[in-house]
């Protein structure tokens, strides 16, 4: 393996390590990160991936006005 992908076999195994979020909101926050990330580096189609994903996150109301909090 060359060093460039030794490294890049590290960074993902690193990020692997990442446990599931505890909430909904701290889900919807790394998302955020992310999309911002997208955003910056112009990342479009990973970018429109992630809005989905953040409309899935956030919090719900039925009509008893009551908020889904779960994940």
């Amino acid at each position: 393996m060359t060093a460039l992908s030794v490294h890049f076999a590290k960074a993902l195994s690193r990020g692997r390590v990442a446990q599931a979020p505890d909430s909904r909101a701290s889900l919807l926050a790394a998302l955020l990160r992310k999309r911002a990330t997208a955003h910056v580096v112009g990342a479009k189609e990973l970018e429109t991936l992630l809005r989905e994903q953040i409309r899935w996150a956030l919090p719900m109301q039925d009509g008893n006005r009551t908020i889904d909090r779960e994940v």
